[in-house]
């Protein structure tokens, strides 16, 4: 079958496709682009340099390098260091980092501050969006929007958090509300958006990350403390009927096992996170005590409790593969340090329990603060779907 190319669509879309295409890195001259989309180049001429009026490319001479067609030197296109950022925040359980973030995934500025995460999310949201909004103001470039990461699933279209179990918050805070309003108070006139933070983790790992070229991507990690999961169809987050989707720390993988914050026992949440190592090793978790931080010693020195997390979590990794059936698997936190420690291992051991005679790649997160990025792509989106009726 001969391949076939991305059309290219019509009016103030065809401006996102093409930055959609710069923004993921997919193209990198005006040469590639009039490939991929099969134009005229002065087609990609006119609509690569409409993206430079807006303020979000450049088109830069490359003399000497590779020649387009009739000889000519093709155009590099890079993203405008100049240009506009979005505002990135993501919640855990003891404080919260923010970033500003520009196209391409590249963080601009970052900070994190330790918070007490209180039953009110405005305490933290205030504090979190306020050394946000100072970040945008060092780097005098234009906000375009603000995206929130929580560590908790977030229903639709209410943007309500619904099991935010490891901080106070009640269930059912309206976070999008909550955080939009301290946006507004901060002086950022721009969308506010919300979602949880694995599920941007994984939106960013297949974009900018690990997950690159994945069409079905699965993704599973740890914090300090708990496991999110989530799944990545086609470039887009799979998230069910009403956002909840992919909770997969609440896949059982030892019935007998430790009780869950859900009720239920023995779940990937309370069995293969940094806490569940620790304890299965004998250590004390203490408030002074960096869950993930020592856990992931503990994986390096090859301590003996860590094969029992290896095998819970291959339980649940193979459950995942069998219902799910993803081309490659992102493994972030404690769960990247297993594979690290012995990826034929755990990879075989995923093999084994799966119902096809074949082995699904395990690669560990490629990001170092992925959820923020992955926030930043959620106050993107709307600029990658329509620059011009964003910035026009």
């Amino acid at each position: 079958m001969a391949e076939t190319r991305p059309r290219l669509k019509r009016g103030h879309a065809v401006l996102g496709q093409v930055l959609s295409l710069v923004h993921g890195g997919q193209v990198a001259t005006r040469a590639d682009l009039t490939a991929e989309l099969g134009v005229t180049r002065a087609t990609t001429g006119a609509v690569t340099g409409e993206l430079e009026a807006l303020g979000l490319i450049r088109n830069v001479t490359r003399p000497g390098g590779p020649a387009a067609a009739r000889g000519r030197p093709s155009h590099r296109i890079v993203l405008d260091p100049d240009g506009p950022v979005v505002l990135a925040v993501q919640v855990h359980v003891d404080g919260y980092r923010v970033a500003v973030v520009g196209l391409g995934g590249v963080v601009a500025a970052t900070t994190a501050r330790r918070h007490r995460v209180g039953a009110d999310p405005a305490d933290v949201l205030s504090a979190a969006v306020g050394a946000g909004a100072e970040l945008v103001g060092r780097t005098g470039r234009r906000c375009l929007g603000a995206g929130l990461a929580v560590p908790s699933a977030v229903a639709e279209p209410d943007g309500t958090a619904l099991n935010p179990l490891h901080v106070a918050w009640p269930v059912g805070a309206p976070v999008r509300d909550v955080f939009t309003e301290q946006v507004a108070l901060a002086g950022l006139d721009v969308p506010a958006f919300v979602a949880n933070d694995i599920n941007l983790a994984a939106l960013a790992e297949h974009r900018h990350g690990a997950g690159r070229g994945a069409t079905h991507l699965l993704m599973t990690a740890t914090g300090h403390r708990g496991v999110g999961g989530a799944f990545v169809v086609g470039g887009r987050l799979y998230t069910g009927s009403s956002g909840l989707s992919m909770e997969v720390g609440h896949v059982t993988v030892n019935p007998s096992g430790r009780r869950c914050h859900c009720g239920n026992r023995g779940c990937l949440d309370v069995e293969t996170d940094p806490v569940a190592l620790l304890e299965a090793a004998g250590l004390e978790v203490g408030p002074d005590v960096a869950p993930l931080v020592r856990a992931v010693e503990l994986v390096r020195a090859g301590h003996p409790a860590v094969e029992g997390v290896v095998e819970r979590l291959a339980v649940g990794l193979a459950g995942l593969v069998n219902v799910l059936n993803p081309d490659r698997i992102v493994l972030g936190g404690l769960h990247a340090a297993l594979l690290d420690r012995d990826p034929e291992r755990l990879t075989g051991l995923v093999a084994d329990r799966g119902l096809w005679e074949r082995s699904v790649p395990l690669v560990p997160s490629a990001l170092e603060h992925n959820s923020l990025v992955g926030a930043a792509e959620l106050a993107w989106q709307p600029v990658l779907d329509d620059p011009l009726g964003v910035l026009g």
